[in-house]
């Protein structure tokens, strides 16, 4: 009974309008409600403040001749000091950013502050109505009824500081009144009740009314700046808060860190085991960095796999140092996702403020090109951004703006790297090979700019021209030879992909049987994903499907059982070890007796040496490539090739 009646009078005392029946919020809530009841306190109080000072003033003026003019003189010299002095500092407090969340001990203050004022007004129709002049009784009265009036409008959201003020001022009119007996007094005493008490019911509607709507507005931002799979923060969420840290600066100089920080292979996850498992990794992602960080402070979902964290008050740059740790380490142990353990990995991105960025551009651009270095090192990587970041993403930048245009200004062009059909000793057919000539770099490699074609959808317009180009160049071809096209995740997420390979096998006349599909083991995750129907597609147009760097990603029999595979291509890994390492060779053995069961060609890519074409031959490899056979040449140089007698001569020896 005892804690519970001290914590309602602690409540009570903090403004909670439950105390009063009012609406019942958890402390978050409640917080939030103080601090927009405080700012509305902050705002009124610069003109009450000097109310205050302008009334005491007028009061001392109206009782220079009552006999307590000189206790009257120190009074309002008193009141109009506190009154100028509190004045100014809700000033230079309303210049500061709005506080979110004002604390109990908070508001305790402010009703204190109150009942000190009213006391203080309460004073003057004790102490200075019976001997003041009728004027200056009538003054006593106009400025008691005034401040009443004021303090019900200043406090008008908390009852409790309005009752903290308004309460001295009606005691100290009920005393003076109850010192003499005419009946005048008490028709006054009545009016002074009557008057209280729609004071204060309007108080308490207004301030229910108040808290009821707040309440709304925090459900109604909550639903803006939540992120809905995760419940963090959001990016709106976090762009208010980095304007907060930036104002904070500008203020008090107050120094941030910016962690940016996103899921290493995140997209595998998605595809081998689905979206809703991928939502649930990020749901359980979320828990986990969020216990990483300080109390006060919140991770944000600002994107897909996307994580970011405002680090207020900076002491140190070791201090985001550390919390970057906490959030790499937060990752050692597996997600357990439907009975499955997926294992996950992070690598971080750190700017300091205001030293890498005063501007939340530059801050998140910053940002980004430090956790870019971090993914490009590997897998739970962290790096501090350096200015030789900001210059690798202006080239990266640069690059894609180049790439945008390179197929009109005719840039892009293929090469054609032989296959040879070891049964025969003859080539069979080149792979079309990507390449880009930019005007003022030179050749740029294609693991530079092809994860920026796919990141930007660049991918699907220059993946159309690759197909188109390859076909037309196919048709001057004899009709024995294919040509292979390596196809990129992404471009499988293009409904208009199918069209586009007909319409170019139409168009340059070339039989479909001719044209061939490379693509990697990632596209089929996520049982198959949507490349299972893609593949079956080109399958019965009559194009064929290879299975590309057989080996070095999620291999499984399952493909080569549910997908009519026409060949596959063993890394070149493995081709490379295979003559000095025994296991290299026994998976290369393998995977050949594997396929030749399953009645799919193999081919080993990466053949360099006489010695790996002969182990190669003696295994019963089907078709080998590599640069024993022949590097990637132009369109022009691959009749030549077909027709090189010294070529055949290796091939037969």
């Amino acid at each position: 009974m005892r804690t519970h009646l001290t914590n309602y009078v602690v409540r009570l005392f903090a403004g909670d309008l439950s105390a009063f029946g009012g609406p019942s919020t958890d402390e978050a809530v409640a917080g939030h409600i103080r601090a927009e009841q405080m700012s509305l306190v902050l705002g009124y109080s610069v003109g009450i403040m000097l109310a205050n000072a302008c009334n005491a003033a007028v009061l001392a003026v109206a009782l220079r001749h009552s006999p307590d003019w000189t206790f009257a003189l120190a009074w309002a010299v008193v009141v109009a000091g506190a009154a100028i002095a509190f004045g100014l500092q809700s000033h230079l407090s309303r210049r500061i950013t709005k506080p979110q969340f004002v604390s109990r001990r908070a508001m305790h203050r402010l009703v204190r502050n109150a009942f000190m004022l009213g006391a203080a007004w309460g004073i003057v129709p004790v102490a200075f109505f019976a001997n003041a002049s009728t004027g200056g009784q009538l003054v006593i009265t106009c400025l008691c009824s005034g401040m009443l009036a004021g303090g019900a409008l200043a406090f008008a959201t908390i009852p409790i500081a309005a009752i903290a003020f308004t309460t001295p001022i009606f005691i100290g009119i009920a005393i003076c009144l109850g010192r003499d007996g005419d009946p005048a007094y008490v028709l006054v005493a009545v009016l002074v009740l009557v008057y209280g008490t729609v004071l204060l019911r309007a108080v308490f509607v207004n301030s229910f009314a108040f808290a009821r709507r707040v309440i709304r507005q925090i459900e109604a931002e909550r639903i803006v700046r939540q992120d809905p799979l995760t419940h963090l923060p959001n990016r709106v969420a976090f762009n208010e808060t980095l304007d907060g840290a930036l104002k904070r600066v500008a203020l008090s100089g107050e120094e941030f860190a910016v962690l940016l920080l996103d899921l290493d292979h995140f997209k595998e996850v998605n595809d081998r085991f689905g979206h809703p498992a991928g939502d649930e990794v990020l749901v359980q992602v979320a828990s986990r960095l969020q216990r990483c960080t300080r109390a006060a402070e919140h991770v944000a979902r600002i994107g897909g796999d996307e994580f970011a964290l405002v680090m207020a008050n900076l002491a140190r740059p070791e201090d985001a140092l550390e919390i970057a740790e906490r959030f790499v380490a937060a990752f050692s142990e597996p997600f357990l996702i439907e009975n499955c353990e997926i294992v996950g990995a992070t690598s971080v991105g750190i700017v300091l403020a205001p030293r890498d960025g005063n501007t939340p551009l530059d801050i998140m651009k910053n940002a980004d090109a430090a956790l870019y270095r971090a993914k490009k090192a590997g897998p739970g990587t962290i790096c501090f951004f350096e200015e030789v970041d900001d210059k690798a993403s202006r080239d990266r930048k640069a690059l894609q703006v180049d790439l945008a245009g390179a197929i009109a200004r005719d840039e892009l062009f293929l090469v054609f790297q032989p296959f040879l059909d070891l049964g025969t000793n003859r080539i069979t057919g080149f792979e079309a090979l990507l390449r880009w000539q930019h005007p003022s770099r030179g050749l740029v490699p294609p693991s530079e700019f092809i994860p920026i074609a796919e990141e930007t959808g660049l991918i699907h317009e220059i993946g159309e021209w690759v197909i188109r180009r390859a076909c037309a160049t196919l048709s001057d071809w004899p009709e024995d030879i294919r040509v292979a096209v390596n196809f990129s995740v992404a471009q499988f997420h293009n409904a208009s992909i199918l069209q586009t390979i007909v319409q170019a096998l139409a168009d340059a006349k070339v039989a479909p049987h001719r044209l061939e599909i490379e693509i990697t083991e990632s596209m089929l995750l996520s049982k198959y994903g949507s490349a299972a129907s893609i593949l079956n597609a080109l399958l019965e147009l009559g194009a064929t499907v290879a299975l590309d760097d057989f080996g070095t990603g999620f291999s499984s029999l399952t493909y080569l059982r549910k997908l009519p595979f026409s060949r596959i291509k063993i890394d070149q890994s493995f081709i490379r070890d295979m003559l000095v390492q025994p296991d290299c060779a026994a998976i290369v053995k393998s995977v050949i007796s594997l396929a030749r069961d399953l009645n799919i060609d193999v081919v080993a890519e990466g053949v360099e040496t006489a010695d790996q074409l002969e182990y190669l031959r003696q295994i019963a490899c089907d078709e080998v490539q590599g640069y024993l056979i022949g590097r990637p040449v132009s369109a022009d140089a691959v009749q030549a090739l077909l027709n090189s007698k010294k070529l055949r001569a290796i091939f037969a020896a």
